[in-house]
């Protein structure tokens, strides 16, 4: 009998695959276990960015087949990616001038039977393989972002400004404050899809 496949995203409907392109929308995030890196830069040009891909893909199906082992399949879930700067105006009106200002923690969604066990026993088994160059700073965490709005956009990531000062606008007008960082879920593989096609939800924690 053929093992069931689990698609979190679908499973995660409200978080993942059924965000609205068309209006913002207020959800609470539940606590969720990421595999995680830090680093400082504009991914097109940031090293330290390509470092931080080269090390989250092979532990992410390293971890995928080591659960298939164990009967439980499942689809490896997007990269997404925490943003942020020490001035949050970078965000908005300087998007893409200030680039090499921004912080960001990439991360990649793990499902809740993953256990720190495994995950030392796949850092442990990529390293022998391929050691990719930010293998040591790789952490395994729940993040808890709790009550956030977010939107699908289509298109280019260095057009996302408007987008985001729209949300930072509509989270004002119905009475939040924005709070922690901003997100980004990407659900396109930019290799793979035009860029006027990319699908990315951008999301705010509020308060």
């Amino acid at each position: 009998m053929d093992m069931k496949k689990l698609d979190f995203k679908k499973e995660l409907k409200d978080f993942y695959s059924g965000v609205s392109a068309k209006e913002f929308s207020i959800v609470d995030v539940p606590p969720l276990n990421f595999l995680m890196i830090d680093g400082q830069g504009y991914p097109g040009t940031s090293q330290e960015y390509q470092d931080a891909m080269m090390t989250l893909y092979p532990l992410s199906y390293t971890l995928k087949f080591m659960a298939k082992k164990t009967g439980k399949d499942y689809v490896v879930m997007p990269l997404e990616g925490l943003w942020w700067a020490k001035d949050m105006e970078v965000f908005t009106e300087a998007f893409m001038e200030r680039k090499d200002e921004w912080l960001w923690t990439s991360m990649i969604m793990q499902p809740d039977f993953i256990t720190p066990k495994m995950v030392a026993e796949a850092i442990e088994d990529v390293k022998k393989k391929k050691d990719p160059p930010a293998l040591s700073k790789v952490r395994f965490e729940e993040y808890t972002e709790g009550l956030s709005a977010h939107i699908l956009y289509f298109g280019p990531y260095s057009e996302e400004g408007p987008t985001i000062e729209r949300m930072h606008n509509f989270i004002k007008d119905q009475g939040h404050d924005l709070r922690g960082k901003h997100h980004e879920i990407y659900l396109s593989d930019p290799r793979r899809t035009k860029a006027e096609r990319l699908k990315t939800i951008i999301r705010q924690p509020i308060k």
